[in-house]
């Protein structure tokens, strides 16, 4: 696999592919302002759970970086820009939470940003771990050469390792498990056919890209064996946020009795959700639906209805693969 990093630390500045421009034009954003970061989270330069958890991290140190003796309200500041990027991926918050705590022990010493800076850091490593162990553990989900299909994009690019779901993939195709790969392209802003088409070819598994509507037809003609996906939340009875368009394959598995798997870290659990009802949805900008790379493709005048993600009922799910296990049915992650 020809080796990439979408998200790193390097001579003092955060480093990220703009991910809006793959798979045409490999370019990075090289930045030691938090603003500017926050900016490439909302832009969605940068995306996946992980990765904007981790981004955030960075850029809260960052944000600290040539001030001296900050005070609360330059905190309160930071943090509010920062958290108000994306609502629905619990690990920003979680990563947020952990920053800020690092913070408020340390505030007076001199050395408080290499502190900062420290954590960010272990956050980042800690996803790596979380990715590869998460691979380990969906070898579980396979019975022998699996054709998989996969929705939106949970590799390098959504993390800080080697993906959520897929890592599973790409374990499993190591594995000799996986002998192809279905991607749905993943509408509006196509992070299926552009992003995880872009890691498929990366690490040489053979796929197709297929619209997200050709889904059902692959499994009425039983050309899919198992279906897994990343989540951005998880609530305590498993209930599960991801793309939207997700919560499609799960009815349609359900229908043709096929498995259906997220893969996600326990940073991914949010414990002050105990359903999928608790999960805030966020709304994108119509005009992710309504044109295209600026290109108007229908009438500006019409209404426009553009969910970024949808919830999957924890009974749709035949098993969530964390770093710690392949968990089963029922679900319950308040001890997790």
């Amino acid at each position: 696999m020809s080796n990439f990093k979408s998200i790193y630390f390097e001579n003092d500045k955060l480093v990220l592919i703009n991910q809006t421009l793959l798979p045409i034009k490999e370019e990075y954003i090289f930045t030691d302002d938090y603003e500017r970061i926050s900016v490439s989270i909302e832009r969605l330069e940068v995306r996946g759970a992980p990765a904007i958890g981790i981004a955030a991290a960075y850029a809260f140190a960052l944000a600290f970086k040539n001030i001296s003796n900050p005070d609360d309200e330059y905190f309160k500041k930071v943090f509010n820009r920062l958290a108000s990027t994306r609502p629905t991926a619990v690990n920003l918050f979680w990563a947020l939470e952990r920053m800020k705590k690092i913070f408020i022990a340390n505030k007076q010493k001199e050395s408080l940003y290499k502190i900062l800076l420290n954590e960010a850091i272990r956050i980042h490593n800690e996803d790596i771990e979380m990715c590869n162990k998460m691979g380990e553990n969906g070898l579980e989900i396979f019975t022998g050469e699996t054709t998989v299909l996969t929705h939106c994009n949970t590799g390098a690019l959504a993390t800080g390792g080697s993906g959520t779901a897929f890592s599973v993939i790409l374990n499993g195709y190591k594995n000799g498990l996986v002998k192809y790969v279905y991607a749905d392209e993943t509408r509006p802003l196509l992070q299926g056919s552009r992003l995880t088409a872009f890691e498929l070819d990366k690490a040489g598994i053979p796929f197709s890209i297929n619209s997200d509507s050709t889904a059902a037809f692959l499994m009425q003609k039983n050309k899919i064996d198992l279906v897994v996906v990343g989540s951005d939340r998880i609530a305590v009875n498993g209930d599960a946020a991801n793309k939207i368009g997700t919560y499609n394959l799960a009815v349609l598995c359900k229908h043709h009795n096929i498995p259906f798997y997220i893969a996600a870290p326990t940073s991914t659990i949010d414990k002050n959700c105990k359903t999928g009802d608790d999960i805030t949805i966020e709304f994108r900008d119509k005009k992710e639906l309504n044109s295209f790379k600026g290109v108007q493709i229908t009438s500006e005048k019409y209404n426009v209805f553009a969910p970024a993600f949808d919830v999957t009922p924890n009974e749709l799910i035949t098993g969530i693969i964390t770093e710690k296990a392949l968990h089963k049915p029922p679900y319950n992650f308040s001890g997790v």
